[in-house]
């Protein structure tokens, strides 16, 4: 009688060396970053005598950033609201038009033509370069560019107007730019989202005679909340750490100082400067970035939770307490 065990193969554990890869470049590039960002906060770095010298400080970088030290300036406080003005400006339109785009390409009813060329059209400005986009849009908005020249001929602008010297003006061509470079993105997430909608649920809605926009506010806008959900965090994320375009865009030679008088400087923008000359104040800055962006983006998630399914989960919980 043969006694030995047959060797059973066991699949389960393939799932987690397919999973391992992301897991191990999370802990590497994202996690261990995250917690040195909070270590190098408490740093001080100064220079005495050509030589670099590292001490404890505690909060005192924050004290300094926030300008609550003495002799310190708040700049940080003015670069989030640069940052969040700009981001406001380009999240809500995005979110508008992409909302539209969604109903309208996917309404049987219209039975738009051509809609798989209309994805790719509006995708296709996310995957430009920011360098190229920048480039571009300064040469079409510069003082003599020919949009600009052509505004002045209608009388829409006057004829010393300067987007580049205008505050309105920079931040909207920001705002602009980042729209018009992720609307498409937005839009593709939420055709997905209603596509993957139950068609029957439409069909019942015309056969009680409900009208588009009432099947939009009570079916589209409700069943779409996990997607909207992914959008917002997502949107809040790049937008409170959006680097790229205002750095590219209206910056003197020297780079990193958002013109004029610096009202389109972001949060990043600010990191990236600080940390040439201190990386613990630019550390400390990272810190309060990543706190803004948690706080925003748990408003958000309570916000567009599903509260029926949480009112029943935790009536399930209470039920099951008292067993």
């Amino acid at each position: 009688m043969n006694n030995k065990r047959k060797k059973r193969v066991r699949y389960d554990r393939y799932g987690y060396i397919f999973i391992a890869p992301f897991f191990i470049t999370y802990l590497l590039f994202q996690l261990w970053p995250l917690i040195n960002t909070f270590y190098y906060s408490t740093l001080s770095y100064y220079k005495r005598n050509g030589r670099q010298f590292i001490e404890f400080a505690g909060i005192q970088n924050f004290l300094n950033i926030l300008g609550i030290a003495a002799g310190e300036r708040a700049y940080v406080l003015s670069y989030l609201k640069n940052t969040l003005i700009m981001w406001g400006f380009n999240f809500v339109p995005q979110i508008l038009v992409s909302l539209l785009m969604a109903v309208w390409l996917t309404d049987l009813k219209v039975k738009v033509k051509g809609t798989g060329a209309m994805k790719v059209i509006i995708y296709l400005p996310s995957i430009i370069t920011a360098a190229s986009v920048s480039v571009l849009f300064k040469a079409l908005f510069s003082q003599y560019g020919p949009i600009t020249q052509t505004l002045k001929n209608w009388g829409i602008l006057a004829q010393n107007y300067d987007f580049m010297a205008s505050v309105a003006g920079s931040r909207g061509l920001i705002s602009l730019i980042l729209w018009w470079m992720w609307f498409g993105n937005t839009s593709l997430l939420l055709i997905s989202g209603v596509l993957g909608i139950d068609p029957g649920l439409f069909e019942a809605a015309d056969i009680d005679g409900a009208t588009g926009f009432k099947k939009f506010l009570y079916l589209t806008l409700p069943l779409l909340k996990p997607i909207m959900l992914y959008t917002l965090v997502t949107s809040a994320i790049g937008g409170l750490q959006m680097y790229d375009i205002p750095a590219l865009f209206n910056v003197p030679q020297t780079g990193l100082i958002g013109q004029p008088d610096d009202k389109t400087t972001t949060m990043a923008m600010y990191i990236m400067r600080l940390y040439n000359s201190d990386v613990g104040k630019a550390a400390a800055v990272s810190v309060v970035l990543f706190i803004v962006t948690l706080a925003v983006s748990l408003v958000l998630f309570f916000s567009m939770r599903d509260k029926d399914a949480a009112k029943i989960k935790k009536a399930e919980r209470k039920a099951g307490g008292r067993k």
